[in-house]
């Protein structure tokens, strides 16, 4: 691993590690490219974040939800107790403004909103890491130039949807984000945008300073040792990358085949278990993986029983850490026939 710094897990006395690529230490100090050479001057704001970046490091990231009022408002007051809820349970980082946030409907003085909270409850304990992909890359250097001027720690970019670019195009289309100076994870999700970004290509922008992570959320585990051996081949380490499961139903044998943790949707409602099976994966201890595991297998599958993140926003208020399920369109609250089997998964795994 290119470098390592020890952090203190919350709930275990084992340590989740913060992962530093060697070339990012070279640079996470410099600033990154100023608004204003990039976009007009109304998007000029303060300036760099780069000397407190909390690294992305090993374990259970959150895909958090965004709770709203009944209204459809964003209620900042619950996600500072959602925060707060992550940070006592041992989460071991941060994924805001994803699909599970419905960042695709939030207006960017939104978005703003909520990464401020973020800041302000989590800055410097456990990572920040803001999605900032979408289909137009002027839009995601909007997104991710607001996200450096808020003070996060890394920007979460998914590989342009609907318009399927080649292979070559993804490539500069990241070395293009991770050129505006905030570290990158790499979202491929080819069930959701159409595309693949392969491990062959993946590894030919290992190299770049500032792009630091994959989020693989194929559900195919051997992408783990393709991405590694691909980077080996372009003349970097294997773990040259940190290497994050975005499929929670194949998250445990994901980091037991040598990935580094997970962007969890079942974290929202079972913090505490996902960084401790996290925590037992990278140990490759086998059997504590199955014990704490199996209790959740209905909860990672049931949560998807319609789209993400219909089920998963209901279980949040089924548990009580949120008042309202409400979702902007075009999606909807889950469908009451579902409900009783997601119902049914939370009490499997003892949350209800």
């Amino acid at each position: 691993m290119k470098s390592v710094h020890i952090v203190a897990a919350a709930s275990l006395a084992t340590c989740a590690q913060a992962f530093v690529p060697v070339h990012q230490q070279q640079h996470v100090r410099s600033a990154p490219l100023s608004v204003s050479q990039l976009e007009p001057p109304t998007l000029a704001a303060a300036g760099s974040n780069s000397d407190d970046r909390t690294p992305l490091r090993q374990g259970s990231y959150v895909a958090l939800i965004t709770p709203m009022t009944p209204t459809g408002a964003i209620d900042l007051q619950q996600l500072r107790a959602l925060l707060q809820f992550h940070l006592q349970a041992g989460t071991d980082g941060l994924c805001i403004l994803g699909t599970t946030g419905e960042a695709a409907v939030m207006t960017m003085a939104e978005r703003k909103s909520v990464l401020d909270v973020a800041v302000e409850e989590v800055k410097g304990k456990i990572p920040i890491l803001v999605g900032t992909g979408t289909i137009d890359p002027e839009h995601v250097k909007e997104q991710t130039l607001q996200a450096i001027d808020c003070g996060c720690d890394a920007s979460l970019v998914v590989t342009p949807y609907y318009v399927k670019p080649p292979q070559r195009a993804l490539i500069k289309h990241f070395e293009t984000m991770a050129d505006l100076g905030l570290p990158v994870c790499i979202y491929n999700v080819p069930g959701r945008t159409g595309v693949d970004f392969l491990p062959e290509n993946i590894a030919q922008v290992a190299g770049h300073p500032n792009i630091v992570a994959v989020k693989e959320a194929t559900g195919d585990v051997s992408r783990v040792a393709q991405i590694q051996d691909a980077c080996e081949k372009n003349g970097y380490k294997r773990d040259e990358l940190l290497l994050l499961s975005g499929d929670d139903g194949t998250t445990d044998e994901f980091v037991i085949q040598g990935g580094h943790g997970c962007i969890s949707v079942t974290a929202n409602v079972a913090p505490s278990a996902m960084h401790q099976l996290m925590m037992a994966a990278l140990k490759k201890d086998i059997d504590e993986v199955k014990r704490i595991n199996a209790p959740l297998a209905n909860l990672h599958q049931d949560e998807f029983i319609e789209a993400n993140p219909i089920p998963i926003k209901w279980a949040v208020k089924r548990i009580g850490q949120i008042d309202c399920s409400y979702l902007r369109p075009p999606l909807d609250e889950l469908a009451p026939e579902f409900q009783g089997t997601v119902e049914s998964a939370l009490r499997d795994a003892g949350l209800i």
